[in-house]
C-alpha cells in the first residue's frame, strides 16, 4: 500500500530567498515563511502564535522564486515535510538568546505568489513559480 503527505502552507517569506547550483548545475533556492494564527483568549486577550517553515524549491521553479520573491512576499507552498534525521521531527535549534527555536522543512512541489503586483513585481499578482494553475485568493483550498 502506497502513502503520500501533501502540506500546504500560506505566509510571508522572513528573508530573501536564497539560490545556489548544485555541482552538477542544478538550482535549488531555499526561504523562509512564517505563518501566523491569531485568536481570542476567554480572557479577552489577544492570542498569537507564529510557525516558521523552511522551504526548498528545485530547478526552474527555484529561478523563478529567486527572480521574484523577496522578504515580506506572500506565498502559497505545496509540499511535503521533510524530518530532521537525527529526531525524525522539526530542526531544532539555539537561538542566539539561548532560547530553543524549531522550523519544519518543506521540500515545494508549487509556490503560488499572492498579495497582487506589488508583491511579485514582474511575475504578476497570483503567479504560480510552478507553471501550473492557481488558486484565486477566494478559492484557496482551507
Amino acid at each position: 500500500m502506497a502513502s503520500y503527505q501533501k502540506i500546504v502552507i500560506v505566509g510571508n517569506l522572513g528573508g530573501d530567498p536564497e539560490m545556489r547550483y548544485t555541482p552538477d548545475g542544478t538550482p535549488v533556492t531555499n526561504f523562509s515563511v512564517a505563518t501566523n494564527r491569531k485568536w481570542n483568549n476567554s480572557d479577552g486577550s489577544a492570542g498569537e502564535e507564529t510557525t516558521w517553515f523552511r522551504v526548498t524549491v528545485w530547478r526552474r521553479q527555484a529561478e523563478t522564486v529567486a527572480q521574484y520573491l523577496k522578504k515580506g512576499s506572500q506565498v502559497l507552498v505545496e509540499g511535503r515535510m521533510k524530518a530532521d534525521r537525527a529526531t525524525g521531527g522539526p530542526r531544532v535549534w539555539s537561538g542566539q538568546d539561548g532560547v530553543a527555536r524549531a522550523s519544519y522543512e518543506i521540500t515545494a512541489n508549487r509556490v503560488v505568489f499572492l498579495g497582487g503586483r506589488a508583491n511579485a513585481t514582474g511575475a504578476g499578482g497570483g503567479a504560480a513559480a510552478s507553471g501550473g494553475a492557481d488558486f484565486p485568493e477566494d478559492e484557496i483550498p482551507f
